[in-house]
């Protein structure tokens, strides 16, 4: 029997009840045999580390339904929306996955009629006084009357247009989300939905009293077992290697332009706090996730040909019997290198940022990250 595959974009940071109800529908949406993730690792698209480190979260998605998860290389997860769905889009169609599956405010949305309407002059958004993603949305709406400002509908957006320019090679289905939005600060009482924002927020609190109702039982342990992270905890690195770099140096790394090095070196030597740090670099133009974006490519030392190269392999993180007997089943096919251990041609090759992605959390946790790993295999008990 062929094995029918439908693919999730995702961060699970961490995995809840929504993430489950969403990899449920998809199944019976589609009746795929296996749901395969293509999740971030480390770092994640707001420019943020990971709760838990990647393998912590793939066992938590496998033990919630998914049947394999590969990792979204550091080089598309840390990105802008555009370059985080078109690396996410490549892995699920490398895989032959025959659908993408996506959580949307608006899972009616005209896809269509967006792209049709799509800017050809890069002038349009060239203005210093606001976002790129203000400029870009406001553009949009004025060609079309619909307005892309939830960031799940922006999201499914591009997952479509990525599609579109790699020739449709996955069948898109919007699903309808299910309780909180997405940046939803707080869990409301007697409800099954919360945001990641709000868990997050609860769980560096050790408020597990909040987080009990709204994620798998099987996350909870995880969190309460695990040593968990945010930015504070890299940002004595993070400013140390502001204060002592050269603005020079700083210039070579990834999306380090318009001078923004000297203003992020400034805030950088008033701050003694990342949270004061941010607000001192904010402006308009610079958001809280593009300086976050931009900080985590300081601390990762990420290079522009690094940043822009795309998905180069398939890194498997974990899968289920399920997932391993597709993986058996398409592995000579598959259009991309599989990677299911990392060895040192790896680490100094294709996987060398990945690696130093990993390595940064290694030195706060102490738990390696990738040399040595072998993909998580599922607990049928849980």
């Amino acid at each position: 029997m062929t094995l029918q595959a439908v693919g999730i974009i995702a961060e699970y940071n961490p995995f809840h009840n929504g993430h489950a109800y969403q990899i449920d529908q998809a199944r019976q949406r589609t009746g795929a045999d296996v749901v395969v993730a293509a999740m971030s690792g480390n770092w994640v698209q707001r420019g943020e580390p990971a709760l838990m480190d990647k393998w912590q979260r793939t066992a938590a998605a496998l033990a919630g339904g998914v049947d394999l998860v590969v990792e979204l290389p550091t080089a598309s997860a840390l990105q802008p929306a555009h370059l985080f769905a078109a690396g996410g889009v490549r892995l699920l169609a490398a895989l032959q996955c025959h659908w993408l599956a996506f959580g949307t405010e608006h899972p009616d949305m005209d896809y269509q009629r967006l792209m049709a309407h799509l800017p050809t002059n890069p002038a349009t958004f060239k203005r210093f006084d606001q976002t790129y993603a203000s400029l870009f949305q406001g553009y949009l709406r004025e060609q079309t009357g619909i307005t892309l400002n939830a960031a799940n509908d922006i999201l499914g957006f591009f997952y479509a247009l990525a599609n579109r320019r790699a020739d449709r090679p996955l069948t898109l289905l919007p699903l309808a989300r299910r309780g909180s939005q997405h940046n939803d600060a707080t869990i409301t009482a007697d409800t099954a939905f919360a945001s990641a924002t709000a868990i997050r927020s609860a769980a560096l609190a050790g408020d597990w009293a909040a987080i009990e109702s709204v994620v798998p039982t099987s996350t909870l342990t995880r969190l309460q077992q695990t040593q968990l992270t945010s930015w504070p905890d890299f940002w004595p690195w993070l400013r140390y290697q502001l204060v002592s770099s050269d603005v020079a140096d700083l210039r070579q790394l990834y999306q380090i332009t318009e001078g923004v090095e000297y203003r992020l070196k400034r805030a950088a030597l008033a701050s003694s706090t990342f949270a004061t740090f941010m607000h001192a670099a904010k402006t308009k133009r610079y958001t809280y996730t593009r300086i976050q974006r931009q900080a985590a490519g300081i601390l990762l030392q990420a290079k522009p040909a690094e940043m822009l190269a795309g998905p180069q392999y398939l890194r498997v993180l974990g899968y289920s019997a399920a997932g391993q007997a597709y993986l058996h089943q398409i592995k000579k096919q598959v259009a991309l290198p599989l990677v299911s251990r990392a060895d040192r041609d790896w680490q100094k090759g294709p996987g060398e940022l990945d690696d130093r992605a990993g390595a940064i959390r290694t030195l706060l946790t102490g738990i390696d990250q990738d040399y040595g790993r072998i993909p998580v295999k599922k607990d049928d008990s849980e």
